[in-house]
């Protein structure tokens, strides 16, 4: 019997949904995302509140979505004025960086409004198709990739990946401590495997090792094999072992996501792992003091009602932020 064909599935989470592209047990893919804010795909009805000076047919401004929200917008016919509303899509969402908030981009539109678009309705824009679970298998492949995006160290044989989300770019340096061949062999696959299980788009930078003219062309053509596939523009490697790729970015990496957001990326994680347990009693979240004022009255409640089961948040400052404690305790 042939393998089956990876599927996404997803996770509708409290605070935020997950997805994530399974071929068998592995994750090929993954996304991350966090409801509440202007969203990948959103078409809206936009109050313009700024224009930029312009020479064409085409006008450029930042438009304010109904939720308070900026964006930078795009293509704006030429007789738009300031106050008036336009209609808008959104091609990339906003980033948060160091001290400052990267708007998102938008369009102008003709087509129809369409509300903040789910996950799965995003992926199915993709050309995807995707199916909601309760939970991912029961094998640590989430948490597994979570601790990647939260650490930046993705380890393989001969070596580790070390991720850095950086303003300008997310740079990864490639640490190697064994031979060529554990770099060609074991580090390139597990790289092209990275920017797709976290959805690294955008300008991303390579420091590979010093290496040989010869090698250097090997590790190209194996980049060039291994992201076929993957819609990218990428440089030669210089004789520094440098690399650069641009790839499309509409949202933010699981990367950027999780290392920008620690203390409500980890308050969610709290979230799952308290829903996740299953039984009588009362559901007993222990957290780092830091994560209690990020978990949100909505989320309790919802995890109530998702669980049947009253919620006790106790802190503890000997806890690390990234691991929550969930248990049942007799009522």
């Amino acid at each position: 019997m042939a393998d089956s064909a990876p599927e996404w599935l997803i996770e509708e989470g409290i605070g935020e949904s997950r997805a994530i592209l399974l071929d068998g047990d592995t994750i090929v893919a993954g996304r991350l995302h966090w409801p509440g804010g202007i969203t990948l795909g959103q078409v809206e009805d936009a109050t313009v509140i700024e224009l930029k000076p312009h020479a064409g047919q085409r006008r450029r401004g930042t438009v304010r979505f109904a939720n308070g929200e900026l964006a930078h917008a795009a293509r704006l016919p030429r007789d738009t004025s300031e106050g008036a509303k336009v209609r808008v899509e959104v091609t990339r969402e906003s980033l948060a960086e160091r001290g400052r908030l990267k708007l998102a981009q938008a369009v102008y539109s003709e087509g129809d409004l369409r509300p903040a678009p789910s996950l799965a309705e995003q992926i199915a824009s993709d050309g995807g198709t995707a199916r909601i679970v309760r939970r991912f298998p029961d094998n640590g492949c989430w948490e597994e990739l979570w601790s990647e995006a939260w650490s930046g160290d993705v380890s393989f044989s001969g070596g580790a990946l070390i991720l850095s989300d950086t303003p300008a770019m997310t740079l990864i340096d490639v640490d190697l401590n064994d031979h060529f061949e554990a770099l060609y062999f074991n580090g390139l696959p597990v790289l092209a495997r990275t920017l797709a299980r976290m959805n690294i788009g955008g300008n991303i930078g390579i420091d590979f090792p010093t290496l040989d003219k010869s090698d250097r062309k090997a590790v190209d053509d194996k980049l060039a094999t291994l992201l076929a596939d993957w819609s990218h523009e990428r440089t030669a490697m210089n004789g520094f072992g440098f690399v650069q790729i641009i790839a499309r970015m509409g949202q933010p990496s699981l990367l950027q996501r999780i290392s920008r957001h620690r203390v409500g990326a980890a308050a969610r994680l709290a979230m799952r792992r308290a829903e996740m347990v299953e039984g009588p009693g009362i559901t007993l979240v222990r957290v780092h003091p830091a994560l209690k004022a990020k978990i949100r009255p909505e989320w309790l409640e919802e995890l109530r009602r998702r669980t049947g089961r009253d919620v006790r948040i106790e802190t503890d400052p000997g806890l690390a932020l990234e691991a929550p404690h969930a248990q049942l305790v007799p009522r």
